[in-house]
């Protein structure tokens, strides 16, 4: 198996020392769209917030310092990434600003009405029921709540090829890939409300948010 074709492997749940390098490597790729995506919505100085799929922990703690009066949870089902995450935000973590656990975005380990906010960047193509997964954040939300979803790869015309590309390699990794109405559809039919979709299409980047009701 090529070096490429291991790292892709590894995208869904990163292992081991390849598992370590693939994920400094995504938190450096996706510094970019994180920032763009987390534009869209607003992040209270003493929130309560979860980033699910937190990976190698670089979302967490620029939620951690936006939140720097509130607490940020992670959430991953890898080891790797949990272990990842926790060195990454030591410091947070040691004083209780911050939490990493293991778990699946399936059954969250959290009382409902919990998060002011809750985010998943580049993590929802690997859930094994999107409706299903979406409707457990909903159920840990406060109501009024915030749920944002950031990718940067969905179907798009201008993408085409990409897309093409991406589902070839369906059968190495199970993942989604939506369009924009898709992701649309998918927060509505999971019972959020307000939902706004946002392109940079020239990226090939999409951000979902929506609300839960009050």
């Amino acid at each position: 198996m090529s070096l490429m074709r291991s790292l892709i492997n590894q995208s869904g749940k990163p292992r081991g020392l390849l598992g370590m390098l693939n994920l400094r490597r995504m938190n450096r790729r996706h510094s970019g769209l994180t920032e763009w995506g987390l534009a869209h919505v607003s992040v209270g100085s003493k929130d309560t917030i979860l980033d699910v799929g937190c990976g190698g922990g670089k979302t967490v703690a620029r939620l951690a310092g936006m939140a720097a009066e509130g607490k940020t949870y992670g959430i991953d089902y890898a080891v790797t990434s949990v272990t990842a995450s926790r060195r990454a935000n030591r410091k947070a973590v040691a004083s209780d600003r911050v939490r990493i656990l293991l778990g699946s975005v399936s059954r969250l380990p959290f009382p409902e009405t919990m998060f002011d906010l809750v985010t998943a960047v580049e993590t929802h193509y690997y859930w094994p029921d999107l409706n299903a997964d979406a409707q457990e954040i909903l159920r840990v939300l406060k109501p009024g709540g915030t749920f944002i979803l950031i990718a940067e790869a969905y179907k798009s015309i201008k993408y085409e090829q990409l897309v093409e590309k991406l589902e070839k390699l369906q059968g190495i990794m199970k993942y989604s890939l939506l369009s924009a109405n898709e992701h649309r559809e998918m927060f509505t039919k999971a019972g959020y409300c307000d939902v706004r979709v946002f392109e940079e299409y020239d990226k090939g980047w999409i951000c979902v948010v929506g609300n839960k009701r009050g």
